[in-house]
């Protein structure tokens, strides 16, 4: 392949791992530049969409630096983070020791339910029993996986009946010409964007070699009905450039 952190099949992770090891320190900065910050507002829809309240679980998986895991504890849920790269979840549980500082210095009282579990581990192979938890989530990770597929049916099997599935990642738009427009933004500028600021230009070049060989959001839906989910729903965001999938396990 011509990307040096895209390879499939058993390689995939090991290529995967050594992309995140690079760029874990600006992670979120750079996906602050290459989304115009809109990558937060999505999260955010994601989170609404979970309806996360006290008393739930729920498994934030390929969580990364933990934005959607701590909005999920922040809403009451008991929230495990889990991510294959180590490095990331070190950013994680920083961010997660700042922001405990950040209560303690407004006297906030110190609970548990408010900051996530961070665990690593394989999305394909998780560490849970059966119908585990009340929202399973991940946020740009089906795409990284040596097999998506098995990423799902391992959502769907920690899932609880009427458990919320979301899954948000890079879509392929219907739209032949906001396609194009939209996959030369993450040929040239993403790339950009990582060698100024990361020093790596392959580690955002990336994004679009793994999309290209990611079926997107059209492709999720259609696994989502074979593992009879209900509720199914394509919820496309810029003209399909993100999207979310959205299902329920059904009672």
């Amino acid at each position: 392949m011509s990307n040096a952190y895209y390879a499939p099949g058993d390689q995939r992770a090991a290529k995967v791992n050594d992309l995140f090891t690079r760029i874990a320190r600006r992670y979120d900065f750079i996906n602050d530049l290459q989304s115009f910050g809109l990558h937060r507002w999505w999260k955010r829809r994601v989170v609404v969409l979970a309806q996360a309240k006290s008393g739930d679980r729920a498994l934030d998986l390929c969580c990364g630096t933990g934005d959607i895991s701590f909005a999920l504890a922040r809403s009451g849920a008991q929230t495990t983070g889990l991510d294959f790269s180590a490095r990331m979840l070190e950013v994680a549980a920083n961010r997660g020791q700042k922001s405990e500082a950040r209560n303690q210095n407004k006297n906030h009282p110190p609970s548990a339910i408010r900051h996530p579990q961070f665990l690593q581990g394989d999305a394909q192979q998780l560490p849970f029993a059966d119908h585990s938890f009340d929202i399973v989530t991940v946020g740009y990770g089906l795409r990284n996986l040596t097999s998506w597929e098995r990423g799902l049916d391992e959502m769907w099997r920690v899932a609880r009946p009427g458990a919320r599935l979301i899954v948000l990642d890079f879509g392929k738009p219907a739209n032949a010409l906001w396609r194009g427009i939209y996959f030369a933004h993450l040929k040239m500028s993403v790339p950009l964007m990582g060698w100024l600021f990361c020093g790596d230009a392959s580690a955002y070049a990336y994004i679009l070699e793994s999309l290209k060989n990611y079926p997107a959001q059209l492709a999720v839906a259609q696994k989502m009905r074979r593992l009879q989910l209900a509720d199914i729903r394509v919820i496309n965001l810029l003209g399909g450039a993100m999207a979310i999938n959205y299902a329920v396990k059904p009672r």
